[in-house]
């Protein structure tokens, strides 16, 4: 599975971006979390928000996010988990990063799996 995230770009602070990550294939049955994560200049990676799908359809969906963007960011997933979404309100120059998606779940093949997106560039000027 590979996955194409986009979306990224030059905004003002105050201002709003949708991050989108693609995935290459069906997802639905390996995939149970997403995330998105981000990397700042100088900075370790960190969690933004991630989503967690449960229960026999995958109907009971579960969000968390860093304390830094509750109530500014929004993560979302369609009902495939071929697309995962962040809506980024009243975005901050802190908030300027690299931002990657990721894919994770498991295979009665191959166990544990975790697919990265490529990152992309979100930049925030005050």
């Amino acid at each position: 599975v590979q996955l194409q995230a986009s979306g990224g770009g030059l905004v003002q602070a105050g201002g709003s971006l949708r991050l989108s990550c693609e995935a290459s294939r069906n997802t639905l049955r390996i995939i149970n979390h997403m995330a998105w994560y981000r990397e700042a200049p100088g900075k370790e990676r960190e969690l933004v928000a991630k989503i967690e799908r449960s229960g026999g359809y995958g109907d009971t969906v579960t969000t968390s996010y860093a304390d830094s963007v509750r109530g500014r960011f929004n993560i979302l997933s369609d009902n495939s988990q071929n697309n995962l979404y962040l809506q980024m309100n009243s975005l901050k120059p802190d908030d300027t990063a690299l931002y990657f998606c990721t894919f994770n779940g498991w295979t009665p093949a191959t166990g544990s799996v975790s697919y990265w997106g490529q990152g992309t560039l979100v930049t925030v000027s005050s």
